[in-house]
């Protein structure tokens, strides 16, 4: 059996690894010319992490990354309202890692080279179209770096796994368009010194008047201490203008709504005017869709359920698609099945799951914590978080979001 994998990500890659240690043969086709580091930060959460395992990649990513060893919520006035414990300091096998997006996708892209081979990706090849028969599926490439037309591969199966603007998704949803609510997001990293414990990973703020994500990378860069520390920006706003994927960020877009955050443990205007980038991009998804799988194609990852960026599971949700999709081809493989069968069970399993996360991430995302505190509190100051709500029923909003994404410890002992 051929499979060709349409899309060089995180998904795809990992995909491939999956397939090739089933035994199954595959080829990854993608559409960058050349296979770079980029991105900023990203955070493995358990249940990722555990498929990273699987892949035999975990000693690389804790080489590289930091693991966390606390979830800590505050106000925009900087004041406490939760904390917990994360990865194996809350009683999980495995941890939860921060670690720059680019490293991580370079440690899988070597991985798949060094054990499938040299040619086991192709870049520079844009998919513009896939032709299916009964008997087979034809994916039609040109190269992104000229436009000229490349060969076609053939294969028996051929899984869509190239992002949120998926050339594929769209040969089937043609009039589909991505979801904004008004949400506008800036991403940068700062060599700064270590925050709280090192360890800590922080949500600050809500998206009605600004909300900050921040968390460590890498450790020790400098003689001084500093950390690579992942920070992200978001506010909602009443604006139908999106930000501009193309541009840079501009520092003078965020001072005024971050400029007053000064508290003894951050200068928010501080760490974002040091950072040496400042990317910006809008907060989109797509509405879950009923169908996945069209004969012998299939989505996974982004391609399949585009979720908001909340979370930490976009990644850790194309990580399980591509496990449960190889199990599940190697099977119908085994018993000499049609693999088609084998696309539509991956997606009866994953598609309801999926879109449960997805629209959990617009409604109560983690966090909602903060969220609750603010409606509480009116949005202002407040002298003690337990006269408002306590640490419970703080805990059971966090407890529900694990839950509904599967890395709750009790899911995954199980």
């Amino acid at each position: 059996m051929k499979i060709a994998i349409v899309g060089g990500g995180i998904g795809g890659l990992s995909l491939a690894l999956a397939l090739h240690q089933r035994g199954l043969s595959c080829q990854v086709f993608e559409s960058v010319p050349e296979v770079k580091e980029l991105g900023v930060g990203i955070t493995l959460l358990p249940h990722a992490v555990r498929e990273l395992a699987t892949l035999g990649v975990l000693p690389q990513l804790e080489a590289i990354g930091i693991e966390n060893h606390e979830s800590v919520f505050f106000n925009r006035f900087g004041q406490f309202i939760y904390k917990e414990a994360r990865g194996r300091h809350a009683g999980y096998e495995l941890p939860e890692l921060g670690v720059p997006r680019g490293k991580l996708h370079l440690i899988l892209y070597e991985a798949v080279l060094a054990r499938m081979g040299p040619d086991a990706v192709r870049t520079d090849h844009r998919c513009v179209g896939v032709d299916q028969s009964d008997s087979g599926a034809t994916v039609h490439f040109v190269q992104s770096s000229t436009g000229a037309p490349l060969p076609s591969f053939e294969a028996d199966v051929v899984i869509a796994c190239d992002g949120v603007n998926s050339a594929v998704r769209r040969q089937f949803y043609p009039d589909e368009k991505v979801a904004f609510a008004g949400i506008n997001t800036w991403r940068g990293v700062t060599r700064h010194k270590p925050i709280l414990t090192g360890n800590s990973y922080m949500r600050v703020g809500s998206i009605e008047t600004g909300k900050m994500v921040i968390y460590p990378i890498v450790d020790q860069i400098d003689a001084q201490g500093n950390q690579l520390i992942n920070w992200v920006a978001e506010i909602q706003q009443d604006l139908e203008a999106k930000n501009d994927w193309n541009r840079p960020g501009r520092l003078e877009d965020l001072l005024p709504i971050f400029k007053d955050w000064r508290f003894p443990w951050l200068d928010a205007a501080e760490l974002m005017a040091q950072s040496d980038k400042i990317l910006e991009y809008p907060m989109v998804d797509k509405d879950p869709v009923a169908q996945w799988t069209f004969g012998r194609v299939t989505m996974l990852g982004d391609a399949a359920h585009p979720m908001y960026p909340r979370g930490s599971n976009g990644s850790a949700q194309a990580l399980i698609d591509g496990r449960i999709l190889a199990e599940l081809l190697e099977r119908h493989v085994k018993e000499g099945k049609d693999p088609r069968a084998a696309l539509l069970a991956y997606e009866a399993i994953r598609l309801p799951a999926t879109a449960k996360v997805v629209l959990t991430n617009r409604s109560v995302p983690p966090d909602f914590i903060i969220m609750k505190a603010d409606e509480l509190s009116g949005g202002k100051p407040f002298a003690n978080i337990d006269e408002l709500i306590s640490q419970d029923e703080l805990r059971a909003i966090s407890d529900h979001y694990k839950q509904v994404a599967g890395f709750s410890l009790e899911s995954l002992k199980a």
